[in-house]
């Protein structure tokens, strides 16, 4: 079978150019964002609990730079707890419509309180009452002892809801960063950049699908 069958592959092989892998994320996100219904910053997170269990969850990624991929939450949740027991995640985004994903692994390290605070500005003045008013991965005997304490945190603050200091969020620090590409007869197209440090150059891999 030639490249013809298959979907356009990720990158020529042909070309020895270096590629940074920011920039291709970027390029395949813009692309989700036309064509995924719903959250297109979707992702798959998964750490590791003090027992070695690997927990996964879906969040949405919140931000993004030059250094790695953002999201926020209760740092007293277990994500939050397990994220500074074990400073490390993977996570995975899958865009559906084109039958794509990004993997993502790395260690993580929380971010500064300034950039937190910037951000939690900006979410629905509902869910910044919730990040107060929910005990995020705690048992909860009813639905209306969540309720009253909603209507608590709102009636404490109003409109001018503060960042709680249990919530901030994180940054994976990429050290692999794979992106797949569906092919006919299961004859996936798979590239993935490494680097061992955050200050090395990628390199780049082809996979077998």
């Amino acid at each position: 079978m030639t490249d013809q069958g298959l979907t356009a592959k990720v990158y020529d092989d042909s070309d020895k150019s270096e590629i940074d892998p920011f920039e291709l994320f970027e390029e395949w996100f813009e692309e989700a964002k036309n064509t995924e219904v719903n959250d297109p910053n979707a992702m798959a997170l998964a750490s590791v609990d003090a027992s070695g269990m690997p927990d996964v969850r879906v969040m949405l990624m919140n931000g993004r730079d030059k250094r790695g991929f953002i999201f926020f939450t209760n740092l007293e949740s277990a994500k939050g707890q397990e994220l500074k027991a074990n400073p490390k995640a993977a996570a995975v985004f899958h865009w559906k419509a084109l039958r794509r994903q990004v993997r993502v692994r790395g260690p993580v390290e929380q971010v500064s309180p300034e950039l937190a605070d910037t951000y939690f500005a900006t979410r629905p003045l509902g869910s910044r009452v919730g990040a107060h008013a929910s005990k995020q991965s705690r048992p909860l005997e009813n639905r209306e002892q969540l309720i009253a304490r909603t209507r608590e945190i709102e009636q404490k603050f109003g409109d001018d809801v503060p960042r709680p200091k249990h919530w901030s969020g994180f940054r994976i620090l990429p050290l692999e960063i794979e992106f797949w590409k569906d092919g006919e007869f299961r004859l996936h197209d798979r590239v993935v950049f490494q680097r061992a440090h955050q200050d090395e150059k990628w390199k780049r891999v082809r996979l077998n699908p």
